[in-house]
């Protein structure tokens, strides 16, 4: 009701706007022709009950003016009157047929929004005594779903845990996303350690590069970051390839980049031949937070082209929420860190932005 009385202020400005010109000019120049733009402005704006008062109440200045100007009659006053009316007629269609167009647009987005949900759900809010936290920005607000992956799955070998960014756009993209998180899925509980898990990644990836052939065969890939949790939570684990490294924040805010003690490529590139990659440990003690991002938070540049420097901009960040004397929460953390990439690159998103924010309570 507030946006529709405020959306009325723009045909009631179109014939007060009239009014004066007709007023202001000579007496055998007609109203009616400006007239018409309120029921037309009207037709985005208002409900079919609006923008018929706006069509009738256009039709009764008209035949005021009309009067006053000595127009009224057969030969102007009434064509000009139908002219309003059919216009009037004719901007109830128009907004007819945008809502109907409103109306898929909200059901495809909704459908958009539950497929996201499908193919990326949201970890839980705690898991294994961690407290979880993740974000999922597009690079464009329509495309709700990308290249971009996190999972998180409790393991009867501890929390482990996948962030990943899949060659392609569009749903070839989907497609690798939903066999990463599938093959992730069943491999965690099933792998006696991290090395093994990433394998089964890895050919789980060759197989369906393999389905779809062609190019996506021969340069299909994943830049993942594989990590796992001991039990006591003391240690995080991890295997990096081709991957931003992740952040380690302590209780005190610093953050540290986990970067990984040998480069490997990222998943499913086969043409570079066989790799060794190592298995890193580090330790997680209590209060600290694991950060992990894809290349959409790193690759972030601003007008002058300087890249977002995460590691250097969080700790201040994280200092500002400090000063308010509350905890900041992981949601908050990710939250902050969105909102400042976001200023850094002046509003424009370069490309999609996955985000995990994992932290182990204090006490």
């Amino acid at each position: 009701m507030v946006q529709q009385s405020r959306a009325l202020w723009i045909p009631a400005c179109v014939i007060v706007l009239v009014v004066v010109i007709d007023l202001a000019t000579p007496p055998d120049v007609t109203s009616a022709p400006l007239l018409m733009a309120a029921p037309v402005s009207a037709a985005p704006l208002l409900m079919p009950g609006g923008i018929v008062t706006v069509g009738l109440v256009s039709m009764a200045v008209h035949a005021g003016l009309a009067k006053v100007d000595g127009t009224l009659g057969w030969h102007h006053g009434v064509p000009n009157q139908v002219a309003l009316l059919a216009v009037t007629v004719l901007a109830v269609l128009i907004n007819r047929t945008l809502h109907r167009q409103h109306a898929r647009t909200r059901r495809a987005l909704h459908v958009a929004a539950v497929a996201q949900r499908a193919v990326l759900p949201r970890p839980p809010s705690r898991l294994g005594g961690l407290e979880i936290a993740a974000r999922y920005v597009p690079a464009e607000n329509e495309a709700m779903i990308g290249g971009d992956l996190y999972v998180v799955q409790s393991t009867p070998h501890g929390t482990r845990l996948m962030v990943g960014d899949v060659r392609g756009k569009g749903l070839g993209a989907v497609n690798a996303v939903c066999a990463d998180i599938g093959a992730f899925r069943y491999a965690a509980d099933e792998a006696e350690d991290l090395a093994q898990l990433v394998l089964a990644l890895e050919r789980a990836l060759l197989r369906e590069g393999g389905r779809r052939g062609g190019l996506e065969q021969q340069e299909g890939f994943t830049t993942a970051l594989v990590a796992e949790f001991s039990t006591d939570l003391n240690v995080v684990r991890m295997v990096n390839r081709g991957h931003p490294p992740p952040l380690l924040l302590d209780v005190h805010g610093t953050a540290t980049v986990l970067e990984p003690s040998q480069e490997a490529p990222p998943l499913g590139m086969v043409t570079l031949g066989d790799w060794v990659f190592p298995v890193d440990s580090f330790s997680f003690p209590p209060g600290s937070t694991l950060l992990c991002y894809t290349d959409g938070i790193t690759e972030s540049r601003d007008a002058a082209g300087t890249f977002y420097d995460a590691a250097a901009r969080l700790p201040v960040l994280l200092r500002r929420g400090a000063r308010a004397g509350t905890r900041v929460t992981p949601s908050q953390t990710l939250d902050a860190l969105v909102g400042d990439v976001r200023r850094h690159a002046g509003g424009k998103r370069q490309d999609d932005q996955a985000l995990l924010a994992l932290h182990r309570p204090s006490a």
